[in-house]
């Protein structure tokens, strides 16, 4: 159940606020080979099972964009903010890829509210949002993502 402040401004106090974690997924072929389609890369160790089982990784992973990309799918688990007319992805600050995704994983989005700051019309977020591949030591993905939510 994600985190909802009622307005923008409700959310200006609400830096180191730990947004919980999201439901697991998990990480299929089919996915991999969309986001391949999606994007043009189609390198072996995404999309070519055989060869990628006789790879580092023993199976295909996911890429590390498509890792990134799931964080937007995260985000509205992890919060809302209500009475606003529209919350746009404004950027990332950094992104780290500490562990590749190997197909058949299930991973989450945990999310901590870093900080935030008034701008015009509304207030800017940057949220690091984790994605942790279940029973792994080091997560997939690491983002600070900014979020502008106008009233």
């Amino acid at each position: 159940m994600p985190t909802t402040f009622a307005s923008p401004a409700a959310l200006l106090d609400a830096a180191g606020t730990d947004l919980g974690a999201t439901e697991w997924m998990e990480i299929t072929q089919e996915r991999i080979d969309q986001f391949a389609d999606a994007t043009g890369d189609h390198q072996w160790i995404h999309v070519d099972p055989e060869k990628a089982a006789e790879g580092p990784f023993g199976a295909t992973i996911a890429h590390g964009y498509l890792t990134l990309a799931l964080t937007n799918l995260f985000l509205p688990d992890l919060i809302v903010v209500e009475n606003i007319s529209m919350g746009v992805n404004y950027g990332v600050n950094k992104v780290r890829f500490p562990s590749p995704v190997v197909v058949g994983s299930r991973v989450r989005g945990t999310g901590v509210v870093s900080e935030v700051t008034e701008v015009s019309g509304g207030a800017q977020a940057v949220i690091t949002v984790t994605v942790e591949i279940e029973g792994a030591d080091k997560p997939a993905c690491i983002v600070e993502s900014i979020s502008r939510f106008l009233a």
